[in-house]
């Protein structure tokens, strides 16, 4: 019996280039979170809560479409393992957020943002132990590139103060939170649609940021309409787009190279800050930003690497 590799290396293509593409502009959507958050005109802990708790209307109704559109197709039981791994995404996306925002308010945004960058470290290290996805030499180069990049993008504004190192910790957790976000996320997706795991991770993820919003937050409703709609914004662009983009993503390319999104995140906020806060950008900054795209393009999933198809993809 005749079979040709070609046909099938084909099929199998054409997610993993669309899975990019829907990275790229994830990256683009999470990115234009701190001017959300900026414009909105509650406090840190509070547009958190709002991020998310806003999207689940919209999640919810993007899971209904979701299971209309693979009616006809079997559907089993999602294992417990699967079941787990989404209530476990909701809680270390809670932390990620909370703990990014703790960060924000004691140290410098550029040490919080950079410390927050390290995520992708944990999720190399978890690739292997935690999930079982061997990660290939070319990632770990393309990684190193996006923290030195990373570290360029931020240049001089990054220091090392005594009275800031609580806030660099708290930066530092972030990125263990949001490493760990990734990992059970991409398990999840082994068995899994993306809207339905968006969905039921952000009633988790806002239930817990619910709680932190009442406790240390100032008030639970903006004071502005212009507020209101930075909120809406943030939930809808942010969370819907951004998370769910990578959510999609996670089906189709492996967890380590998905978590590299953090520094095109990154930029995306750096040229949104130029663009829309007119911050300026140096020599510095645009060499990090090649850096990054020449990381991200040397760790790229070689053919035939890619992981296999969840149910409603």
């Amino acid at each position: 019996m005749d079979a040709s590799p070609e046909p099938v290396r084909s099929d199998i293509r054409a997610p993993v280039v669309a899975a990019f593409v829907a990275l790229a502009a994830g990256a683009v959507a999470m990115g234009a979170s701190p001017i959300f958050v900026r414009l909105a005109d509650v406090d840190p802990f509070t547009s958190a809560f709002w991020r998310v708790a806003l999207s689940i209307p919209m999640l919810f109704l993007w899971s209904a479409l979701e299971a209309r559109g693979a009616r006809g197709a079997p559907r089993e039981p999602a294992p417990r393992g699967a079941l787990k791994a989404v209530f476990v995404a909701g809680a270390l996306f809670a932390g990620d957020l909370f703990f990014w925002h703790l960060a924000i308010v004691n140290t410098t945004v550029a040490n919080a943002t950079f410390l927050a960058t390290t995520a992708p470290v944990w999720v190399i290290i978890g690739s292997g132990l935690v999930i079982g996805e061997v990660v290939g030499r070319s990632t770990v180069v393309g990684l190193a590139l996006c923290l030195v990049g990373a570290g360029a993008l931020i240049g001089s504004s990054y220091s090392l103060a005594p009275d800031r190192l609580a806030g660099d910790l708290y930066g530092l957790v972030t990125s263990i939170f949001f490493g760990g976000y990734f990992l059970a996320v991409r398990l999840a997706r082994r068995h899994l649609p993306p809207a339905r795991i968006m969905a039921w991770s952000s009633v988790v993820t806002s239930a817990l940021l619910f709680v932190a919003a009442i406790a240390l937050g100032d008030g639970l409703l903006p004071r502005s309409w212009g507020g209101l709609g930075a909120l809406v914004a943030l939930a809808f662009v942010s969370h819907v787009g951004g998370q769910g983009l990578l959510a999609y993503a996670l089906g189709h390319l492996p967890a380590a190279f998905s978590s590299l999104v953090i520094f095109l995140e990154a930029l995306a906020a750096a040229f949104l800050g130029w663009l829309v806060l007119g911050e300026a950008l140096g020599p510095w900054q645009y060499a990090g930003g090649l850096a990054i795209l020449f990381g991200i393009y040397v760790a790229r999933p070689r053919r035939g690497g890619g992981p296999a198809q969840p149910p409603g993809s």
